[in-house]
Order: C-alpha cells, then structure tokens, then sequence
C-alpha cells in the first residue's frame, strides 16, 4: 500500500504527468470532482486549483517546484512595489529589479552549462558548472543531488515570460497588482497550460480569475472537440511518424537517401505542428471545461502568404510577446535604440562564445565595422540598417530563446532574413494587392517550403547532422530506390499527405465539422470519444515521448 501511494504522491523521472498518459486524466477527474463542490467560491476555486497546479508540476518536475514558487512570490511582491512607487524612477528599478531575478534565473539554468563548456574550450581551462539550488538543498535537507549538473526546469521559459509580462503591464498601468498571492500563484501555474504555453497575459488572465464559472453546453462541446483533436495530432499523427520515420532519419542522414531525407523534413514540419498545436488544443480545452479562456496559439500556419504572415499564425502567443515586450520596446521599425544595441552587444557575446575561434571572430568584427562605415556613407543604407536591425535582434533572441546553440541562432537567423527580405519584396511586388488563387497559391507554396527549410537546423542536434541532410537532400544522384522507399513507409507517407490535407482543408469546412461536433447530441459525443480513445491506444507507442516544446 505504501508503494501505491508513493506512485501516486511522489515525483517519478520515469512517470512524469502529461496529457497522453492515463495518470493525468485520472488527476484531472480528481481535481474536477472536487472542482465541482468549490467552483461557486471564487477564493477558494482560486486557491484549490493553485494548489492543484503546485501539485501538478511537483509530479512533472520534482522539486523545481522551489522555483516556481520562488519566482512567484518575488514578482509578487515586486509587483505591489512597482504599482506603489510613486516616482517613475523607482518604478523602473523594481522593474528591472523583476526582469533580472527572471532573466538570472531563466539564463542559470538554460545557459550555464553552455558557457561553462565554451569558456572551457576557448580558455583550455577546466571549470564545473555547479547546481547552486541542488547544493543548497543538499546542504538545508540532507539530501545528495547531484551538484555537478544542472538540469533544465521544464516550462521555466514559459512561466518565466508570463511573470516577466505581469510586471511589464502593472509598469504600463495596463493591470492593477494582484492582492491576493493565491490568485498570482494561480496566475503563474495554472496546470494546463504551465509547461508549453500558450503563454497568457495577465491583463488577458487575471480578470478571469474574479468572474463566475459559466460553462454552456455548446462551450463543453468545443473543449471536448479540442481535446480529442489534439490527442488524435499528437499520438496519431505527430509520434506516428516521428517514432515510425523523422526520428531515425535525423539520427543518420547519412544512412539515407535524399528522398528520405527531404521526406523527413516536410514529416517533421508536420509533426512539429501537431504536437505543439496538439498541446495547446488540449490545455484550451482543458481550461474551458474549468471555465477560464487561453488566447489562440496556431491559426493553420502553413496557410501563410509570407513568412510574416506565418509568424502572426505561429506559436501566436510567443511572436506577439517577443513583439509587445521586445521588438516595439527596441523601436520596432522606425531605428534601433540603447535597448537594441544592449541586446546585440549580448548576441555579439554569445556568437563569440559560439565560436571559439580568432581568426572567425575578427572577421566578424570586420564585418560589423564594414556595416557601420556604409552606414554613415550611405544615408539610405542606415535607414535600411535602423528598419530592419531590430526585426534581426528580435528573431536572433526568439532563436535563443528555443536553445543555446549554432542551430537555434541560425534557425532565428535565417527566419529574421525571411522577413526582411519579404519586407523589400513587397515594396517592388506587382503581385501583392492582387487577389488571385495561382499567386496565393505559389506564395503559400514559396513561404511553407521556406519555412520546413529552416527546419533543419531546428530539428537537427548538432551542424554536422544538418550538414549531413542537406548533402544528401541536394545530392541530385542519390535519389534511386523511391519506388521501393515508398512502399517500405507507404503508412508513414499517407499519414503525412492525410494531415497536410486536413491541415490545408478550408476553414469553412472545419468551422463545419466542429460545429457539428458541437451541436451533436451528447451520446454522439460520448460515441465518437470512445471510438477516438480506441483508435489513440492503437496507435500509442511504447516509450514515454513527451511534446516537443517540453525542452524549451
């Protein structure tokens, strides 16, 4: 019995709580059922769930609770401070008194074990990265955690830009501070949506908190429908074709022909898409069922027209944060600023760092020179330079923000480039006001492959693996055999066509079959769930494979 309620109770690396396993539906029927008494008493619903969430992410992430909870009462606090200083300076030293405990502790984690490495091989020297929280509790509980390594906090980036955000907009009075901590914790960790987003504003959230329960049938119907919509993307489609073809492939380009390689690519686009849209959609209808809206996060992105128009589609949450709280901050599109160049002397940093070579970091430094010695010649080369530096600083820092690595930077990089370079074309475009299907369809066609292109560093490990794939993807004599690779993956490849399709279906005709989904009568429901549970279990894989944006 003791074993039982230690599976239960206790934080298991191997067992961690996510939504394609049955132990956290059977969490959330505990927490709704209980949910159910309390849900009239806002106070109390907000502290239930609270504790909840806590619990929550204590079995996906053990005792990286302490940072959650540690980030949760500084900003806090801090946030009352910000609201009650009466002159503006004090108000901007708690501000950024609020984003430099975040930004430390979000970089600590995420980019120490980087720069320990790095330093190391530019210096020869022979540091160790030291877990300072590990030791801590080793040294307050008697505990022996591994000091020597230091793990990455699942969701930190997440969490981390809301609570960044909830200071930012009591600085802009766009909120008032929370008063009651309960209701910021709440806030912080709501469970649905804690470890991969959408990350939600605090003047979207927090008014919520104070507002009745109300949850129509037709509104059940919906979160039921993005429920089973997101399991059939993730374990269907998305873990399908990784585990069956895109995960074998990008551990070997090498070991297989250009047509694997390219056909990989476009899957992983795929799969990339279902398994985070596939979480986003369940963590919605989760939250909905609970009576609280989360903002949209995908609106079919590779339906975009233009890579900015993907950006606007994409992972919305994160783009309209990094343009809200970074971009327009730096100067947006009228010229870079201090905020802009303290940002770029960071990359300029860190790209070093990425190096770790002399003779590439001069010429570097040659180039940036080059670049501001045409801009003081050339009046209409800085105007170019000042519209678009901050766009390059913004995609290079979203880039970062996914990882600290060659393949992130390059990835945010060349994103960046496709924006400028969109934003000159449509200045000469005799195409762009114009409505016609070919050009729209060309235009989805050009920014889709664009953008599964630059997928290849996002995906691959190392820039030798990426390397390696585009060696053999424009390697035109290594395309024999697809006649019989075809036939070898003929289900991986028709789950690939069968999702694009869908993916690509009109939005009328989704907004139909949803809606009738809704409309439905509830034993239709019940109906089609348990034919979407059976066929999910068909498709289930053995190992543990946890959505994709989990590492971020």
């Amino acid at each position: 019995m003791s074993e039982y309620l230690k599976h239960i109770f206790l934080y298991n690396t191997d067992n961690p709580f996510i939504f394609t396993k049955i132990g956290f539906w059977i969490f959330f029927a505990v927490v709704l059922a209980f949910y159910s008494i309390l849900y009239k008493n806002r106070s109390v619903r907000n502290a239930y769930l609270f504790f909840a969430s806590l619990f929550f992410y204590y079995k996906t992430s053990g005792l990286f609770l302490f940072i959650l909870i540690f980030s949760t009462l500084t900003d806090f606090v801090i946030g009352k401070q910000i609201y009650k200083s009466q002159k503006p300076i004090n108000k901007k030293l708690f501000l950024a008194l609020s984003i430099s405990i975040n930004l430390f502790i979000l970089t600590y984690f995420k980019y120490t074990n980087f720069f320990i490495d790095n330093i190391n091989i530019i210096f020869n020297t022979d540091f160790k990265a030291i877990n300072i929280f590990a030791d801590l509790t080793n040294i307050i509980t008697g505990t022996h955690f591994n000091i020597n390594k230091i793990l990455l906090p699942v969701g930190i980036s997440f969490y981390t830009f809301q609570t960044i955000s909830y200071s930012i907009d009591v600085y802009r009075n766009k909120i008032k501070p929370v008063n009651n901590i309960l209701d910021f914790g709440f806030y912080v960790s709501f469970f649905p949506q804690l470890v991969a987003g959408p990350i939600v504003r605090a003047s979207e959230f927090i008014p919520q908190l104070y507002q009745k329960y109300n949850l129509t049938k037709q509104e059940f119907g919906h979160a039921l429908f993005l429920i089973l919509n997101g399991l059939i993307k993730k374990i269907i489609i998305g873990d399908f074709i990784a585990v069956n073809f895109i995960d074998r492939v990008f551990s070997n380009p090498l070991s297989y022909s250009g047509f694997e390689n390219i056909m990989s690519l476009y899957g992983y686009s795929l799969q990339v898409y279902a398994d985070f849209s596939g979480y986003t959609d369940i963590a919605i209808g989760i939250a909905l069922i609970m009576g609280f809206k989360l903002p949209l996060n995908f609106n079919s992105p590779y339906k975009a027209v233009n890579v900015g128009d993907f950006w606007k589609r994409w992972h919305i949450s994160l783009s309209s944060w990094l343009k809200d709280y970074l971009y327009i901050p730096m100067g947006g599109n009228r010229k870079g600023s201090v905020f802009t160049y303290i940002s770029l002397i960071f990359l300029f940093l860190f790209i070093l760092i990425l190096i770790g070579n002399l003779i590439i970091t001069l010429i570097i430094i040659a180039v940036i020179i080059s670049i501001v010695i045409l801009a003081f010649i050339f009046p209409r080369f800085k105007k170019f330079v000042n519209t678009n530096i901050n766009l390059m600083a913004t995609m290079l820092l979203g880039g970062l923000w996914h990882g600290a690595s060659w393949q992130f930077l390059t990835w945010g990089g060349l994103n960046g480039l496709g924006l400028v370079i969109y934003k000159l074309w449509k200045k000469i475009s005799p195409w762009n006001k114009k409505n016609n299907k070919f050009i729209r369809f060309w235009s989805i066609f050009l920014t889709f492959n664009f953008i599964t292109f630059t997928r290849i560093w996002f995906r691959g490990k190392t820039p030798e693996i990426s390397k390696n794939m585009l060696t053999q993807i424009f390697n035109y004599n290594n395309y024999s055999n697809i006649g019989a690779i075809i036939t070898n993956y003929w289900f991986v490849f028709l789950l690939i066509i069968a999702g694009f399709v869908i993916h690509w279906l009109p939005s009328n005709f989704k907004e139909y079959y949803r809606g009738w989904f809704i409309k439905s009568p509830m034993y239709i429901k019940l109906f089609i769930t348990a034919e979407v549970i059976m066929l999910i279990y068909q498709f289930q894989t053995g190992d543990l494979y946890p959505f994709i944006y989990f590492q971020f």
